[in-house]
């Protein structure tokens, strides 16, 4: 796969819309210009003698992974500086695909990621029984009371040379009547990737394992797309990480209801048991330079 800008440098039409792939080039649907995937040179002009060596379309650096395509940006323009790690069990197909969840959240990009450092929320927001749905006037509900999450977490950032990383390590346990029931324990390794990616490892003593793939892609100022991926053991029936799926679903969802209701607050009051949230902060503040865009508005007055 290659990827090149939307808006053909000709006279700006989409080639997203029209637009056709005709070998290893893209074809503008306007004027027919083609374009070549690997190098964004123009290779054929339907209506000229010559094609002029500076007729070209800017490529962006991608991989293929985990049956994903990825795009590096950078607000420099500069190389990738890291890579993300393939899957080796879904290469190899002994982890196949489940199941897919897509959500768009009106969010500062980072305080999707900063969730992973926020430990409180987790025994607040999350602890009701995923039964009593992801709608937060009702998730307290006393029919399903009778079932609560527990949840024991830790977050550290990796060592050099893997800075860009981070691990949320969360031990899950479901109590039903008060009792814990060990066979339901769940434990679970969310290993962020540079400031938009996620994998979480899921293993279970009689469920199996496999992972789920978040990805956060920018759409917009404050407005992001999460797009959740399950793959899972091929020998366990599809129904089991489709389960788990739905579940991680419903308290995805809990948090969507708060952040499309939130404001970024830059300088928090944070206590001292917040403490993973500033050193959060501090990891993330890596993805930003001195030309990050900033989304500015007026604080006083309705023009914002």
């Amino acid at each position: 796969a290659h990827v090149v800008d939307a808006y053909c440098p000709h006279l700006g039409a989409n080639l997203a819309v029209g637009g056709r792939v005709a070998g290893d080039c893209i074809e503008c649907p306007f004027h027919g210009w083609q374009f070549r995937g690997e190098d964004g040179k123009c290779t054929k002009i339907p209506y000229a003698e010559k094609v002029p060596d500076f007729a070209r379309i800017k490529t962006w650096p991608t991989c293929e992974l985990n049956g994903m395509v990825f795009v590096w940006y950078h607000c420099d323009g500069i190389n990738p500086t890291w890579s993300i790690d393939g899957q080796e069990e879904i290469q190899s197909g002994q982890w196949v695909y489940r199941g897919r969840t897509e959500h768009y959240v009106n969010s500062h990009i980072q305080e999707i990621p900063e969730n992973a450092s926020d430990f409180a929320h987790l025994a607040h927001l999350h602890k009701p029984s995923f039964l009593s749905g992801a709608d937060l006037r009702y998730s307290n509900s006393k029919l399903w009371s009778f079932t609560t999450h527990d949840w024991k977490v830790d977050w550290e950032v990796e060592p050099e040379p893997n800075k860009h990383c981070a691990r949320m390590l969360i031990n899950h346990t479901l109590c039903v009547f008060g009792h814990h029931f060990p066979l339901l324990d769940m434990n679970v390794v969310a290993r962020q990737v540079g400031p938009g990616i996620v994998h979480l490892f899921i293993s279970h003593s009689v469920l199996g394992s496999g992972v789920i793939l978040h990805c956060v892609t920018p759409v917009e100022p404050l407005l992001q797309r999460v797009a959740h991926s399950i793959y899972f053991q091929a020998r366990v029936p599809a129904i089991i990480p489709k389960f788990i799926l739905r579940a991680e679903c419903v308290q995805f969802e809990r948090d969507v209801m708060i952040w499309n209701n939130k404001k970024y607050i830059s300088k928090p009051l944070l206590l001292k048991e917040d403490a993973a949230i500033a050193r959060h902060r501090r990891w993330f503040a890596q993805f930003y330079s001195e030309n990050s865009p900033r989304f500015t508005f007026r604080q006083e007055g309705l023009d914002w």
